[in-house]
């Protein structure tokens, strides 16, 4: 690895760092860990802003990854900003804390320092692009702008559609099978794997073609199996029971598909 990318990442990180060590104390005033959520969205945007903006690479090929990252994150850090300050602490987080006890304010300082470094990970898929020796083909800047798109525009259909979904009457109890979430339990989840997958033709003249690879392929494992699907389907089923093992019994898990004909 060269300079170029070795200090904008120690830079990135300890920025990062001091970031969530600053919001771990104000969660504690609080009592609401679900900022780091919000600031870790937000840190992924500024630091890929951040490594575009280092001064190597091609102009052209920086300013379209700065582009895209930051528009990602800026609808990423709005809709969690809207959805966590000003309301309860979210059931995932207020869990933790209960299962820790006393231990919890140095688990959750542990927590917030973890996803500073995560931040710095999923911001290294710009950072490969920055730092091309040479433009990608026009087809794969062509395709991941495609793809780009249907991952941002599909996140934020899926979103809203939960968020029109909740607001009516009947909805307390039930399960939004409402546009994309007929075709997938967690469409709002594989759109957002599809985004990160818009980096990967981008980096394909890169040395460090495998980080956008990587976060894509670690994106995919971390939904499916560890923090994604698996507590949000035990949430679900918490809270909605039967109506929520009916959609299980007919809904893809991930992959939109056609819904299946109840048994």
């Amino acid at each position: 690895m060269t300079v170029d990318v070795i200090l904008p990442l120690c830079i990135g990180l300890v920025f990062s760092a001091a970031a969530m060590t600053a919001l771990w104390r104000v969660q504690r005033r609080t009592g609401n860990a679900g900022i780091v959520d919000v600031a870790w969205a937000g840190l992924v945007g500024g630091l890929g802003v951040f490594f575009a903006a280092w001064p190597a690479g091609i102009a052209w090929l920086r300013g379209l990854a700065a582009v895209m990252i930051a528009v990602w994150s800026l609808r990423l850090t709005a809709y969690l900003y809207r959805r966590v300050v000003g309301h309860p602490e979210e059931g995932r987080y207020a869990d933790l804390r209960r299962r820790w006890g006393p231990d919890a304010s140095r688990k959750f300082f542990q927590f917030f320092l973890f996803q500073a470094v995560a931040a710095c990970v999923f911001a290294t898929p710009i950072l490969a692009i920055a730092r091309s020796s040479a433009p990608p083909p026009w087809w794969c800047v062509a395709l991941a702008v495609v793809v780009w798109g249907v991952g941002i525009v599909g996140v934020s259909l899926a979103d809203w559609q939960l968020a029109r979904f909740k607001l009516r009457p009947e909805a307390k109890g039930r399960t939004c099978r409402d546009g994309l979430w007929r075709y997938s339990r967690h469409p709002n989840y594989f759109f957002e794997w599809v985004h990160w997958n818009s980096y990967v033709p981008l980096a394909v003249a890169s040395a460090y073609w495998w980080a956008p690879v990587f976060v894509a392929c670690g994106l995919l494992y971390l939904l499916l199996f560890v923090t994604g699907i698996p507590p949000a389907e035990a949430q679900s089923l918490a809270s909605r029971g039967d109506d929520y093992r009916d959609y299980q019994r007919t809904t893809n898990s991930f992959f939109p598909w056609l819904p299946r004909a109840e048994s």
